[in-house]
């Protein structure tokens, strides 16, 4: 998949790296890109098409790095300009395309553009962020959330205004409506693009533009508002006014036909919107002059059966016929999936190898998050260890990010499991020593290997890389569905529940063949699912 096709991206497989968790080299506890550097042959080696770097720019580093001081340098923890192009000519070497986070929402409120813009009323960057007024009692404009805790407005002393900030109160939010801030935002990603770069992943970017008019999100509606159990009141809102804008398309347009001056690239997008999120991903991907796929946390939460699965597969076909998707089951701000699926008593290896499965059968590009291809399960972190603010401010509630952020097992005879020969930032769990990857390259039969062996699969049939997805009927826990393209169609059964199941193959589809290494038992027209396991048969 990753070579020169302008159109590497439909189908890819993304392999993200959380890089301050991913390998150290210097003995400081925090992963670098040299260690990226070091590293990039077991991620080569499993079959990906590219890697996703989390950021690694200039920041203070309050939200780990998602807090932008400068868009055009590395922060000295991570290296130097020099380390970030040896991770593009060592990923090019192997055949590994490079997408990059743009934090471009908002920034740290020690970026100099905010520096600036706060001093006073009437310099040169006055309007580049979202500035208000209080309202006659002094209180904030509206009633904008955070999705930090609080509200959304911060008082400045010096400018006696508010400003918006939709997470800490130090990511003051770039006010979009000012075009020079969009061809400031734009030159930054210029200068990435000179450095090799292959595509981009923008984070939150439904959070680009807010309502010109700054107007009080309603409710959620009484029927949902009354279920809520939620310990962020954050998702209390129905936010129409403070994200996922209709003007957010035309910035959309403009930063796409930047990547596309030169062909050979993309953009993949990170769509938070809790209730609109499939409509948000279809108007953002379809016409191929906005973002050439995106995300949403429709899988990346706790719903894991054949019926949510195939109503967010179906819900995005039907919404963005001509869109494409990325679908992640485990990321960096998530419980790891294996645990948010697992049932009590379960299995944790067979969930992670049946996710696999699934995953590489979906139709669209995949994305898989660092260590779930050894099984990783979310760690336990006590308070004291916390190092995410958003963790910091709901627990006990909400325990945080960082049990999914934990290092990176490489070797589990080596200090720290081999992530670094200093103290980690983040502990690393003992629960993890023997699920490292030098362990499980010596099984065959372990995660890591089951993961290699899918994902060479989803390389060598077109059909699974690009082709159409159309869902059969299949009841209970069975989901069913074809995949069809390059001239070949493959059937696809997964068996979500614990106990065996049997699923007649409709007539209609002709004769069944199960793919080496990779089928049930098929019994004349009945396929013979084993508990949480899937098949994939080549159709006649």
């Amino acid at each position: 998949m990753a070579d020169d096709n302008s159109d590497w991206w439909r189908g890819c497989v993304i392999y993200q790296i959380y890089p301050r968790s991913f390998q150290d080299t210097t003995g400081d506890g925090i992963g670098d890109l040299r260690g990226v550097v070091r590293r990039l042959g077991h991620v080569a080696a499993l079959g990906t098409d590219a890697v996703w770097l989390s950021p690694f720019f200039k920041s203070p580093m309050a939200d780990m790095g998602y807090d932008v001081s400068d868009y055009c340098a590395v922060d000295p923890l991570f290296g130097t300009l020099e380390d970030f192009d040896a991770v593009v000519a060592e990923a090019h070497r192997l055949g590994l395309k490079v997408i990059i986070d743009q934090v471009l929402a908002h920034t740290s409120d020690r970026h100099p553009w905010f520096v600036e813009s706060r001093a006073s009323r009437d310099n040169a960057r006055a309007d580049w962020y979202v500035w208000a007024e209080p309202r006659r009692d002094g209180t904030a404009p509206n009633n904008w959330l955070s999705v930090f805790g609080g509200s959304a407005w911060e008082w400045d002393s010096v400018r006696r205004q508010y400003y918006l900030h939709n997470f800490l109160t130090s990511q003051p939010a770039l006010n979009y409506h000012n075009m020079n801030v969009q061809n400031a935002v734009l030159e930054t990603v210029r200068f990435w693009l000179a450095r090799g770069v292959d595509g981009f992943r923008l984070d939150t970017v439904n959070y680009y533009i807010q309502d010109r008019f700054l107007r009080d999100n309603p409710p959620l509606a009484e029927s949902v508002a009354g279920t809520n159990t939620d310990t962020n009141p954050y998702n209390f809102q129905e936010h129409l006014f403070d994200k996922s804008r209709p003007e957010n398309i035309d910035f959309l347009k403009r930063f796409r036909a930047l990547i596309d001056e030169s062909g050979g690239h993309a953009v993949v997008g990170e769509i938070g919107d809790e209730k609109r999120s499939l409509q948000t991903l279809a108007a953002y991907t379809s016409g191929n002059d906005k973002l050439n796929m995106s995300y949403t946390f429709d899988m990346l939460g706790p719903g894991f059966s054949a019926a949510h699965v195939r109503a967010c597969v179906e819900a995005f076909e039907a919404a963005a016929p001509d869109g494409w998707v990325c679908w992640a089951f485990s990321n960096h701000d998530v419980a790891r999936h294996v645990t948010r699926w697992t049932p009590p008593g379960g299995d944790p290896d067979v969930v992670a190898k049946f996710a696999i499965e699934l995953l590489c059968a979906l139709r669209g590009s995949i994305s898989l998050y660092q260590g779930e291809e050894l099984g990783l399960e979310e760690a336990e972190i006590a308070f004291e260890d916390l190092r995410d603010p958003y963790g910091i401010r709901f627990w006990p509630g909400f325990k945080g990010r960082d049990g999914c952020r934990t290092p990176m097992v490489w070797e589990a005879e080596a200090p720290n499991d081999g992530f670094s020969a200093g103290k980690p930032w983040l502990p690393v769990p003992q629960s993890h020593r023997a699920m490292a990857v030098d362990v499980q390259q010596r099984d065959e039969r372990s995660v890591l290997a089951h993961y290699r062996a899918m994902l060479a699969l989803r390389r060598a049939h077109p059909a699974l890389v690009s082709g159409s997805i159309r869902f059969l009927d299949a009841e209970g826990n069975v989901l069913a569905f074809v995949r069809e393209g390059g001239g070949e169609r493959l059937l696809c059964a997964f068996n979500f529940g614990d106990e065996p199941a049997r699923w007649s193959v409709p007539a209609d589809l002709g004769t069944v063949e199960a793919l080496a290494g990779h089928g049930t038992a098929v019994e004349g027209r009945a396929l013979a699912l084993p508990g949480l396991r899937g098949f994939i048969g080549r159709l006649g």
